[in-house]
């Protein structure tokens, strides 16, 4: 009897973990992650995942890498031609979308790119962006940050959903002012996407005069 040929490709890669954890993440939030529902997702022996990663939290930094991975930074190439105003704000619009599409990973993200390779590239083109475009050093760390503050808490809850759809809820008498509060639900998109224009507009418009002033 010939012995059983070993498979050409391996049963387990680490983008294959990150794949099925980046799903569970997605659908039942950081919780549902553990090596034993992984390796059942997967359909291999608990210990085998620790050929690739140590831990879960291993794991999980690299499901926010992931993430990371899909945010643009071609607007702070040098051949771009963007102005820092437009290619600030474009990036925001682009890390916001990679965070709404998934918010469950949003708190991972919030404690800063670490050792992650794709989220210290993001750092590194933001910060690179705006000493090219002449902010001194120490503001740029601090427009970065602003800026990682202002995306990750815009995705970490909906203003919008705060509110019931219950027009009962919200007694005139109490509150004079939220009359029409129990229609933002179901207009959460176009609040929440609204509310970050607004803001991310502001807050590139007061660093304009903060740049302005620089110049003088």
């Amino acid at each position: 009897m010939s012995a059983m040929a070993r498979p050409r490709k391996p049963l387990l890669s680490r983008e294959l973990i990150v794949g099925a954890a980046s799903a569970l993440v997605d659908a039942e939030g950081l919780e549902a992650v553990s090596t034993r529902r992984l390796a059942a997702e997967l359909g291999v022996s608990g210990p085998s995942l620790y050929n690739h990663f140590r831990t879960k939290d291993e794991i999980l930094e690299a499901v926010a890498d992931a993430v990371s991975a899909q945010v643009d930074l071609s607007m702070f190439d040098e051949a771009d031609g963007r102005d820092w105003r437009t290619a600030l704000h474009d990036w925001a619009v682009s890390y916001r979308a990679a965070l709404t599409d998934h918010p469950h990973i949003v708190p991972v993200l919030a404690r800063g790119p670490g050792r992650r390779p794709a989220g210290l590239r993001v750092a590194d083109a933001v910060f690179g962006a705006m000493v090219r475009a002449g902010w001194p050093a120490a503001q740029a760390t601090y427009i970065g940050a602003l800026m990682r503050y202002f995306i990750t808490g815009s995705a970490l809850g909906s203003f919008a959903r705060g509110f019931v759809d219950d027009a009962t809820a919200y007694d005139p008498a109490d509150y004079p002012h939220l009359g029409q509060a129990h229609l933002l639900a179901e207009r959460q998109e176009q609040v929440d996407e609204g509310a970050f224009e607004t803001g991310v507009r502001a807050l590139i418009d007061g660093l304009s005069v903060q740049y302005e002033a620089i110049l003088r």
